[in-house]
Parts: C-alpha cells; structure tokens; sequence
C-alpha cells in the first residue's frame, strides 16, 4: 500500500491513516479497506493502486473489486444500513458485525462506536477469525478519537486527494 500524503493533517487523522495502512500491511488476505461514516460517506481507505494490482489472476479473473474504495464504501454503507434496519425489525439490538463469505473472497462489516463502519474485503484464502480480531483492533483503537471534527478533516483530506490526484 502507498500510503497517502498525511501532510498538514492533525495527530488524530495521521494516527488513523497509520492504523489504517498497518491493518492493511499487517494482515494476510486484506485486498482493501474503507472507514465509512454514519451517513454512507468514505473517510478513509486503502490504496486503490493495490486493489488494481489484486484484480487480477493468472487466469485473468478478478479477485478484488471491480471499482474504487468509493464502491467498497458504497457496498458497506449498504450492508450497514440493512443490517441496522433488520436489528431494528427484529429488536435483537445493536448491530456489532457482519460478514459476508463469497466462493472468491469474504467482506467484513464492523460498527465503530460513533456510527461509522470499517469494511474490509478479503481474498478466498483469508483467515476470517484473523481478519474479524485485527478489525476489533483498529475499531478499539479508532473509535474514541473519531470525532465529527475529525470526520470532517479526513472527508476534506480525501476530497483534496482526489481533485489532485495525490496520496491514491
């Protein structure tokens, strides 16, 4: 993973694109990585040039996804918000996580204490127990300082990279 320009960012916001990169570095099996906030917009991901490199097989059949990390935070703002709605519907509590398991690969869904979600998607062979505790992690660690200040510093951190075409 590149990791992207943390540059005049806040202590809190390098931290998390730290915690980030880590997770993804760290972690056999992870393809990709998006931090959604509670109202479906992307904060945080991981590089999309690693996901274009883990797209293909040898056989020429992609393994990751067919977008970008806005896709992976469409998909997750998604099964998050499903996932609320059946909760709600079947009064069972809060959602903690969910997991997705596909015959190519796996997706991870996991609360953040502010309403925001982590997901992560994982290749065919990943250790989904190994995946679900590194996500505990990050989450533990991510959750308490992932403020709406800081929600808003990273949308514009990720906006500014995006118009420049830096740090992705």
């Amino acid at each position: 993973m590149t990791a992207p320009s943390t540059f005049g960012l806040s202590s809190e916001a390098r931290n998390l694109h730290w915690l980030l990169t880590n997770l993804v570095e760290e972690v056999p099996g992870i393809l990709s990585v998006a931090v959604v906030s509670s109202d479906g917009l992307l904060l945080l991901s991981s590089d999309p040039g690693r996901i274009e490199a883990a797209r293909q097989t040898s056989d020429d059949r992609p393994t990751g996804p067919r977008g970008s990390s806005a896709d992976l935070a469409t998909i997750v703002s998604g099964i998050g918000s499903l996932t609320v709605g059946a909760a709600k519907l079947l009064q069972f509590g809060n959602v903690k996580h969910s997991m997705v398991a596909m015959e190519e690969g796996s997706l991870f869904v996991m609360s953040i204490s502010d309403g925001s979600l982590l997901g992560v998607h994982g290749s065919a062979d990943c250790d989904m127990s190994v995946v679900a505790y590194h996500m505990a992690l990050f989450v533990g660690r991510a959750g308490h300082v992932l403020t709406p200040e800081l929600r808003s510093e990273l949308r514009k951190s990720l906006e500014s990279a995006e118009s420049t075409g830096s740090g992705r």
